[in-house]
């Protein structure tokens, strides 16, 4: 637990203004969350990223593979564009530029950054199995994105590591720090830390959301259940206990995405 006694008032006094000021609303959850960076920073920022990235890892060559993940990719985009529209919220996906990428990695890993960057490690085939498993890390991943989970852990590392510095002044004086929140913010650096307890429940949310997004895309959402149920499988019981984690529990994320199962399945069509 965090003792906010221990911060000095001014820091206090910030983080007040920012909450009332800088908040916006997570899709699905209705959720208040903090959001102080202007989403054309993000996505710049998020735009030099991904292209550094992209030069220093191998892109896939198994064309198969490659066009499953571009083809599922595809599919969720659409989901959400459409999802948008009928929300009213069409005006926050302006300046995204959509790339589905497979990388050659044994790491079991898959990320999306702002603007529909997404990158799947080839490591994590084995457990998706098929198109389906794909496309419910490939919805989860892409509803961080969308519910903006980035901008909120990056505010909240502005608050809570820089003082409450303004953006464009942690990039001018303090670079490295703010590049390392970034990193830390999109899951591409260490994820302990004073944002752990976030991270869960931005998990959950993403679960949610992403059981939304693969289902209006056309694919099952019950087939999370058992993408899940092989992940437990895979770590063979050696995951650190929920509270020491970044993630829910396998047992608690099964529990909580077959609760939601009710509320995806409206969205799915065959």
């Amino acid at each position: 637990m965090r003792h906010y006694a221990s911060y000095p008032l001014s820091v206090l006094a910030i983080a007040v203004a920012m909450l009332t000021v800088s908040c916006s609303t997570v899709p699905v959850t209705g959720r208040s969350q903090l959001n102080m960076i202007p989403s054309s920073t993000m996505l710049s920022m998020s735009y030099q990223q991904y292209g550094d990235f992209m030069q220093s890892n191998q892109v896939s060559r198994d064309q198969s593979r490659v066009q499953m993940v571009q083809r599922v990719g595809q599919k969720i985009k659409v989901a959400v564009e459409t999802y948008a529209q009928q929300k009213g919220w069409s005006d926050q996906l302006e300046g995204y530029r959509w790339e589905f990428n497979l990388i050659e990695s044994p790491e079991i890993n898959a990320w999306c950054m702002p603007g529909g960057k997404v990158v799947v490690y080839s490591g994590i085939l084995p457990i998706t199995q098929n198109e389906e498993g794909l496309a419910v890390v490939m919805g989860h991943e892409i509803a961080h994105a969308i519910a903006k989970h980035g901008n909120e852990r990056m505010s909240q590392g502005l608050m809570t590591q820089l003082g409450g510095m303004a953006l464009n002044e942690a990039l001018a004086n303090k670079p490295e720090q703010t590049r390392a929140l970034y990193m830390a913010a999109f899951g591409l650096g260490s994820q302990v830390g004073v944002l752990l307890p976030y991270s869960r429940l931005h998990e959950s949310e993403a679960d949610r959301l992403g059981l939304v997004f693969m289902a209006m895309a056309g694919y099952n959402p019950n087939e999370a259940v058992g993408f899940w149920q092989r992940m437990a499988a895979q770590k063979g019981g050696q995951a650190p206990p929920e509270f020491l984690s970044t993630h829910p529990s396998d047992a608690t994320r099964i529990k909580d995405l077959k609760a939601a199962m009710p509320e995806a399945m409206k969205y799915y069509r065959r």
